[in-house]
């Protein structure tokens, strides 16, 4: 079956925030656990993993949430973000007509938009910023 984004079957997300099919197994004790674009992003109470497709440029990332200082997000029009920020660490900027891309961002589409604002509550929740 083929899913065309702008069906709404996404919006069936389990109790977890997941809006995908993920491997449950994997993230079974994450609070949220959220399919993007361009990796899997699964918040724990002491951190947050993101998992990278193998054709990314990026490799996996675990940050601990005392690290986390805050969330820049941005829901988008058709294309949106999220980017962890750390302490230490200036957040990346994007051009004028695009989003940052780091080890620390991650994009999704318009109907994981919901999954995204419930996960950047969970981190916001558990981190010390």
């Amino acid at each position: 079956m083929i899913d065309f984004p702008w069906r709404g079957d996404r919006d069936e997300a389990d109790s977890r925030g997941t809006a995908d099919a993920v491997d449950e197994d994997r993230h079974a004790e994450a609070v949220v656990v959220c399919e993007f674009q361009d990796g899997t992003l699964a918040v724990y109470e002491e951190r947050v993993v993101i998992d990278r497709p193998a054709r990314s440029s990026f490799d996996d990332t675990t940050v601990p949430v005392d690290e986390i200082t805050g969330v820049d997000f941005d829901g988008g029009i058709t294309i949106g973000y999220l980017q962890l920020e750390l302490a230490g660490v200036a957040p990346d900027a994007g051009g004028l007509l695009s989003d940052p891309v780091n080890e620390r961002t991650l994009h999704f589409g318009w109907n994981d938009k919901g999954c995204a604002k419930r996960a950047r509550d969970a981190i916001l929740e558990r981190a010390r910023g």
